[in-house]
C-alpha cells in the first residue's frame, strides 16, 4: 500500500526486492539459497523477495517459516498460529472434528427420528424405458408409425441422435401389461418375479431431471451436480450419519456383469466419491472373485502380528506429521489403514456364502452363486446390509438401448427380475424392509418416438429427461401406491412432478437428516445434496 511522498512507511510496508548486493570488491553477489540462513525464504533461489521483505517477525518463527515448504502446510500449521481463525472459516464446522483423532467419521446426529437404517440402491445405469417398464400408455396401440404431434414435444431440444431424424414415429411398447397385487400397478410382462411384490412398491411415474445425456445425468442423480467433483449420496449419509460397524466401510459399491454388451456407459468412481468431504466418506467397491478389495490380503511371508505392527509404525509417523502441518486428511488415512485391517477378517467372512440355506438360492436363482453378477451383488447387499453397511448400491449397465431394444431389455429384464424380487422378499422376511430403504431406477428416460428402424417387434429409443419411472420400498415409504401421472405419450408430467432434488431430499429425510441442514463448508458457500435450488421432500409417498 503505498503512501504519499515525504510520509515515512509503516515498518509493515514492503520494501522494494534487494536483488543484488556488491562486495568490497565491487563484484555483484547474488543470494544463493540456503536453508540454514534465516533470511532467506524456503523458495529463495536469489531471484525472489526475502524474509526481510515481510513484516518484521522473531528469529525463531523465521526459522519455523523455512519448514513450511507449501501453502497446504502452512494452513495446516495455522491451527497452532493466527491462522487459525482463517483455517476455521475456509473449513467451518467440520474443523473441530477433522482435527479431533479421537473422533469417529460422523460425528452429526439425525435431525428427528430416521425410518430408515440403510439403503440398498439398485441403480439400472443407462436409463431404463419406462415404456417397458412401469409408466403403462395402452393408448399408444394404436398410434403406431405416426408422427410424434409438435404440440406434445413443445419445441424440446432432441440429441444429436434423433435431431437429423426426418420423423419421429411413435413406437408403442411391443410387451404387454397387467395389473398386480392390490395396488393394482401396471407391470410389464417382462418382470413377472417383481410382479409378485408389486404391493411392497411405490411407483414414481414423474421424475425429471435437465441432463439429456448419460454423464451429467448420471452424475446428477448420484451426487446432486452434473459436474464431476461433489459427494455422492452414500459420502452424504455417511459424514452425516457415520459408521454402524467399525469392521466394514459404511458406504459400499458394487457393478455388475453385464447380460449383453450393447451401449455399454463408463462408470467412475466419481460417482462414488466423497468430493469434497473427507475421503474415509467415499465408497469402498468391492470386486467380484476370490479377493474382493484389492491388495486387503497380507503378502506371502507377513502375518497379522507383523502387518499389525507394521500399521502401527505408519500411524506413528502419520500421528506425527498431524502434529506439525496439522492436515485433517492425515486422519482420513490413519482412519482408512485402521479400516483396512479390520476388513481383512471381516470382508472373507462376508464373501463366504457357504452358510446361506437352499432356500436362499432358490429365492436369488442360480445366478446368485457366479461372483460380480447381478443375482449374486443382491444377496451380497442383503448380508452387507444385515452387518449394518449403511448404504450399498450396485449398478447394472447396458439399458441404454437406443436400438433392437425389444430383444435387449428382454435379457436385462431376465437377468436382474428374479434377484430383484428375491432381495425385497428376503429383507422382509428378515423383518428388515421395514428400515431398509431400497431404490430401483437409471438417470432419465426414453423417448415415445423411435430412434432409426421403427417395426412392431423392433426399435430404439432416446434418452429423454422430462419424466421417467422408479420405485422405492421398504424404509418408511408407503407400499403398493403409485405417484405422479405423465401425459398419453409419457412426454411430458401432468401431475405432482418429483424433480431428482426432491428425490434426494426425501432420502436424507428417511434418515432422519434435513437436506436444508446436512451441510459442508466448502469455496464459501454451505454445500448441500441438493444444491442451492430449492427441494422438497415427497411426504405424500412417506408412511
Amino acid at each position: 500500500m503505498a503512501r504519499s511522498a515525504g510520509t515515512k512507511q509503516s515498518s509493515w510496508i514492503a520494501r522494494p526486492p534487494s536483488r543484488a548486493r556488491n562486495d568490497k570488491k565491487g563484484m555483484t553477489a547474488m543470494h544463493s539459497h540456503d536453508p540454514h540462513q534465516p533470511d532467506l525464504c524456503s523458495d529463495h533461489g536469489g531471484e525472489h523477495p526475502t524474509i526481510w521483505d515481510l513484516p518484521h517477525v522473531p528469529l525463531g518463527l523465521k526459522r519455523e517459516w523455512l519448514e513450511l515448504e507449501t501453502r497446504r502446510h502452512f494452513l495446516g500449521r495455522g491451527g497452532k498460529a493466527l491462522a487459525w481463525a482463517g483455517l476455521a472459516s475456509i473449513l467451518g464446522r467440520s474443523l473441530p472434528k477433522a482435527f479431533a483423532a479421537d473422533v469417529s467419521p460422523g460425528a452429526l446426529t439425525p435431525h428427528f427420528a430416521p425410518k430408515a437404517k440403510r439403503a440398498i440402491y439398485l441403480f439400472m445405469a443407462g436409463a431404463p424405458s419406462q415404456f417397458e417398464t412401469w409408466d403403462y400408455k395402452p393408448a399408444l396401440s394404436t398410434m403406431f408409425d405416426k408422427d410424434l404431434p409438435e404440440s406434445v414435444r413443445g419445441g424440446q431440444q432432441l440429441t444429436g441422435m434423433t435431431a437429423s431424424q426426418a420423423r419421429l414415429p411413435v413406437a408403442p411398447s411391443f410387451y404387454k401389461f397387467a395389473q398386480q397385487g392390490k395396488a393394482g400397478h401396471w407391470c410389464s410382462e417382462l418382470f413377472p418375479y417383481t410382479a409378485k411384490i408389486a404391493d411392497e412398491l411405490c411407483v414414481i411415474k414423474s421424475l425429471h431431471t435437465e441432463a439429456i445425456n448419460h454423464e451429467p445425468a448420471i452424475l446428477s442423480i448420484t451426487t446432486g451436480n452434473m459436474f464431476p467433483g461433489k459427494p455422492s449420496i452414500g459420502a452424504w449419509l455417511s459424514y452425516g450419519l457415520g459408521a454402524v460397524n467399525d469392521e466394514l466401510p459404511t458406504f459400499v459399491v458394487m457393478t455388475s456383469k453385464m447380460p449383453i454388451l450393447k451401449n455399454v456407459q463408463a462408470l467412475s468412481n466419481r460417482l462414488w466419491s466423497s468430493g469434497f468431504l473427507s475421503p474415509e466418506h467415499a465408497a469402498v467397491a468391492l470386486r467380484s472373485g476370490s479377493e474382493p478389495v484389492l491388495y486387503l490380503n497380507d503378502p506371502k511371508g507377513v502375518d497379522r502380528e507383523v502387518r499389525r505392527t507394521m500399521i502401527d509404525g505408519v500411524n506413528d509417523l502419520n500421528h506425527q506429521l498431524f502434529d506439525r502441518v496439522g492436515d485433517p486428511e492425515i486422519n482420513a488415512r490413519i482412519a482408512q489403514y485402521e479400516m483396512a485391517f479390520r476388513m481383512q477378517t471381516s470382508v472373507p467372512e462376508l464373501a463366504d456364502f457357504s452358510d446361506e440355506p437352499a432356500s436362499t438360492w432358490d429365492l436369488y436363482g442360480p445366478k446368485a452363486k457366479e461372483p460380480g453378477t447381478y443375482a449374486y451383488n443382491c444377496l451380497m447387499a442383503r448380508r452387507l446390509a444385515e452387518r449394518g453397511v449403511r448404504f450399498t448400491q450396485i449398478f447394472l449397465r447396458s439399458w441404454d438401448n437406443h436400438n433392437n431394444l425389444p430383444n435387449n431389455i428382454k435379457a436385462l429384464a431376465a437377468d436382474s427380475d428374479q434377484p430383484t424380487q428375491g432381495l425385497i422378499t428376503d429383507l422382509k422376511n428378515r423383518g428388515m424392509l421395514d428400515d431398509t430403504l431400497v431404490i430401483w431406477g437409471g438417470e432419465f428416460g426414453r423417448t415415445v418416438y423411435s430412434q432409426g428402424t421403427l417395426k412392431p417387434d423392433n426399435y430404439g429409443r432416446d434418452h429423454h429427461p422430462r419424466c421417467f419411472s422408479m420405485w422405492m420400498a421398504g424404509g418408511g415409504v408407503k407400499p403398493g401406491i403409485s405417484y405422479g401421472e405423465t401425459d398419453d405419450f409419457s412426454y411430458n408430467i401432468v401431475k405432482d412432478p418429483v424433480h431428482i432434488r426432491d428425490l434426494h431430499a426425501t432420502i436424507l429425510n428417511q434418515f432422519g437428516l434435513d437436506h436444508n441442514k446436512l451441510t459442508f463448508k466448502f469455496q464459501g458457500l454451505d454445500q448441500k445434496l441438493t444444491g442451492v435450488v430449492p427441494a422438497k421432500v415427497i411426504h405424500e409417498i412417506l408412511g
